[in-house]
């Protein structure tokens, strides 16, 4: 599988997490791509690594004025008296507030709806080239489609990831929204319907936001229940979209320990939603924290899941690019990955 990634990607280096109170490392590190890059290299899988940027009008998914906080953000926080080296909120607007951010440390609890997204001196970067990364798969696949070519998929090796960015909000280690940037990108190119299908152990909030009035993108999102899982606040079933947007967006809340037999069952489920949607262009958000092993676990997913989870996406026989969302570090991720992608090449 030709597969697309960024070296500048590893520009932003998360230091800082809290988790139920602790300080700890960040989960979603560097280190992340480099095995899953070492993975799909091992496993035969062609890499073609992007340096140059691409200033392209998909960018304009995201809200300005939040593009110039993460652009400039750093430096105004860095001069202040006894700030650290991430930008880190410590107070959010709550639904009782209502004013205007001016001060960074307000813009920071006004743009950051967590503290899993800390920002650092060279975020932004990192954050631009995971999306640049993604519209050059996307461009990719789109000569491919155009050309009515037989392989028509692609990997889109992403991090930061992107799912629980909002138009105008970082969460959840996301700062820009791969799979919507791609997506907008398409559909700037010509296309009309577009399917993303969010896979990740975690309810893709940030998409199902910014396509939630919207019938040109159908979002999808098989994840684990919000009521005790985060993003907490989305993800539920009676959440079907608004306005032009009704009906076309589908949440499949999983009950914690879902495994195997029970995921495949309610994936081909999602499939068919899809398929009566009709798509021109199929977004996997691939996560690969649904896994057993992951430490952020909440499904159990076994490798040879993933090996099934590639067989059962490809049988929609779309045309379509997976983009890297979350996935942790433990012994299996590599593992995982490539089972994904065997999966689906040996179903197309």
């Amino acid at each position: 599988m030709k597969i697309f990634f960024s070296p500048k990607t590893q520009n932003h280096s998360p230091k800082t997490f809290i988790s139920r109170g602790h300080v700890i490392e960040s989960p979603e590190r560097a280190e992340r791509a480099d095995i899953l890059r070492t993975a799909a290299k091992n496993a035969g899988h062609t890499i073609t690594e992007i340096f140059s940027e691409h200033h392209h009008s998909a960018l304009d998914i995201h809200d300005e004025a939040y593009i110039s906080f993460l652009k400039n953000g750093w430096q105004q926080w860095s001069i202040l008296d006894g700030s650290s080296k991430e930008i880190i909120p410590n107070v959010h607007p709550g639904r009782n507030m209502n004013a205007n951010p001016s001060a960074i440390v307000s813009a920071a609890g006004y743009y950051q709806a967590d503290t899993a997204c800390p920002i650092g001196e060279k975020t932004w970067e990192g954050a631009k080239a995971s999306a640049d990364t993604v519209i050059a798969a996307a461009s990719y696949l789109l000569d491919r489609h155009k050309n009515n070519e037989h392989e028509n998929f692609v990997y889109s090796l992403c991090r930061p990831p992107g799912h629980h960015a909002y138009a105008d909000q970082a969460g959840g280690f996301c700062f820009l929204n791969n799979c919507a940037i791609a997506a907008n990108f398409f559909l700037k190119q010509g296309l009309t319907k577009i399917a993303i299908l969010d896979v990740d152990v975690h309810h893709g909030n940030g998409t199902q936001g910014i396509f939630y009035e919207r019938s040109d993108v159908l979002t999808v999102s098989l994840h684990g229940d919000p009521s005790e899982y985060y993003p907490f606040f989305a993800g539920y079933e009676e959440e079907v979209g608004l306005a032009n947007g009704k009906n076309f967006n589908i949440n499949f809340p999983l009950s914690r320990g879902t495994a195997d037999i029970e995921y495949m069952r309610v994936l081909q489920k999602a499939l068919r939603k899809i398929k009566d949607f009709k798509p021109q262009i199929l977004i996997i958000a691939l996560g690969l924290d649904a896994s057993e092993e992951d430490p952020l676990a909440f499904l159990a997913l076994t490798t040879k899941g993933f090996l099934e989870l590639g067989k059962v996406i490809a049988s929609a026989k779309l045309p379509t690019i997976i983009v890297q969302e979350g996935g942790y570090i433990s012994p299996i991720l590599g593992d995982n990955l490539t089972a994904t992608l065997k999966g689906f090449e040996n179903n197309r």
